[in-house]
């Protein structure tokens, strides 16, 4: 199958992390968190990714923070190249700029209706009003010579909970699933889908304090419902109804022993996932190599007597970050968002108490157009959005699908999670097995209907070589016919 470079752009073409892979703006300019080295602010960034509830971090959360983390420093470095890119072709503009410039025509400044920080789907317009002022040294202390007003307005849905409404986001549910109805009746609304706002409108009004870019309309409205159920057995179930966008993250070195130099060399790849355990060949992951010239570079870089000391400072910390994510690399492998079909759940419900959230390793059933998948939560995603999957899973919903086009646009997908189903231990994918407990899980609950079954998955990962043929040599003293008998 053919690999892609994913650099976790996911706002690109109205959708990311968590864009993805965005996922996590911490609000700053990375050229000046890069040039300050103060890495409490990528710790302050994690805080507001994960819930502010206090818990005892297990190795499940430990696995999610890491992760998080990589996706945080990829996305200030990938801001940061394009904040140095931006500054650089400024520069060089303006020394391209005539010593004398022309006095701007104030009649030539009037409405401005592109404003490029609201992104599409917001309808926005302003209008730039220029008169003429006084002498600089009195405007500059007047409180009316230079203002402006804003205001950005939002309505908050409410969830989609009747039998109706639900068949009329995903035609056919109920046919797939002839158990459902029965238990949607008795189902409750998830405090998640409230939290899950509240964290859209968080983000969206801090963005809009500081003139930041917004979420899309398109990212704010990706949830038509979470609901909380119980089947007849008590089998808990986490239902979410909404779009599909893309990850596509992971590595492991025992499957996948080689991956395109583009990615490896890539800063914005990101080689972990939610989901790992410890690996089971000497075969090394082929991230490795990349993460350690990134090493060698950064040692270079410290080493130079011209780099600056706040510099430095950033240099030895993302060092020890690398070499903390090498270590990782050559003890675990990950789920590989190419081959293995997995989801994506917001990383504060991952890490939560409630025992209706779903935790990595679950077992969980994707719904769209009469067709069910089987797969497990894999990933963490950010808080402020869901409905996501790997790009195996989005490509069977949609060939048409990549890293930077979504499978399903519209909230038509529902996905179908079975709370404390995971495996006692983890370990490589099993496509069969997860078929054959995704089955046993909706006969829990009522199971399919006529004429409907799970999709089964085949491996597309390459075969391995086999070992090379070594000749036999004859022990010594031993007779060697001639010829071969007749």
């Amino acid at each position: 199958m053919e690999q892609r470079v994913e650099i976790n752009k996911r706002q690109k073409n109205g959708f990311k992390w968590f864009g993805w892979r965005d996922l996590f703006y911490l609000g700053v300019g990375a050229a000046a968190l890069l040039a300050s080295g103060n890495l409490p602010k990528i710790k302050r960034g994690l805080q507001d990714l994960i819930s502010p509830r206090p818990v005892v971090v297990s190795p499940d959360k430990e696995d999610i923070y890491r992760q998080a983390e990589a996706k945080i420093r990829s996305e200030l470095e990938e801001k940061y190249e394009r904040d140095v890119a931006a500054l650089k072709k400024t520069l060089e503009e303006s020394a391209k700029q005539p010593e004398d410039l022309p006095e701007p025509e104030l009649s030539k400044l009037g409405d401005v209706t592109d404003v490029r920080l609201l992104r599409s789907g917001i309808p926005f317009k302003s209008e730039v009003k220029i008169d003429q002022g006084g002498i600089a040294s009195k405007e500059r202390v007047s409180d009316t010579s230079y203002t402006a007003s804003y205001q950005l307005s939002l309505r908050t849905p409410v969830p989609a909970r009747t039998l109706g409404e639900l068949e009329a986001s995903s035609p056919g549910l109920f046919k797939a699933l002839p158990g459902m109805p029965a238990l949607i009746e008795k189902a409750e609304v998830s405090p998640w889908f409230a939290k899950l706002y509240s964290n859209k409108i968080e983000r969206v009004r801090r963005d809009a304090n500081s003139l930041n870019e917004l979420l899309t309309k398109h990212n704010v409205y990706d949830c038509e419902t979470i609901l909380q159920m119980r089947g007849p057995n008590g089998r808990k179930v986490f239902f979410l109804q909404a779009e599909m966008d893309v990850v596509s993250d992971g590595s492991d070195g025992d499957r996948l022993a080689t991956m395109p130099d583009e990615i490896v060399n890539s800063t914005h790849y990101q080689p972990f996932t939610s989901y790992g355990w410890p690996k089971k060949t000497k075969t090394p992951n082929p991230m490795v190599a990349g993460w350690e010239a990134r090493v060698a570079a950064a040692q270079k870089e410290l080493a130079a007597a011209n780099t600056p000391a706040a510099r430095k400072t950033w240099l030895r910390e993302r060092i020890q970050y690398l070499k903390r994510g090498i270590d990782d690399l050559k003890a675990r492998s990950f789920l590989i968002a190419d081959y293995d079909p997995f989801i994506v759940i917001p990383v504060d419900v991952l890490t939560s108490n409630d025992e209706f959230s779903p935790n990595v390793g679950d077992y969980a059933v994707v719904v769209h157009d009469g067709r069910l998948f089987p797969a497990i939560v894999g990933d963490g995603g950010p808080a402020f959005k869901v409905g996501e999957s790997s790009l195996r899973l989005a490509r069977e919903l949609n060939p048409k699908s990549s890293s930077y086009s979504r499978p399903v646009s519209d909230l038509k997908v529902s996905y179908v999670v079975f709370p404390g189903s995971r495996e006692a231990e983890r370990g490589p994918p099993d496509y069969e097995k997860w078929r054959q407990r995704c089955f046993e899980l909706l006969g829990e609950i009522g199971g399919m209907g006529d004429g409907f079954q799970l999709h089964q998955w085949q491996d597309l990962l390459p075969s391995p070589e086999p070992p090379p043929v070594i000749p036999q040599t004859p022990a010594s003293g031993a007779d060697v016919p001639d010829k071969a008998p007749e």
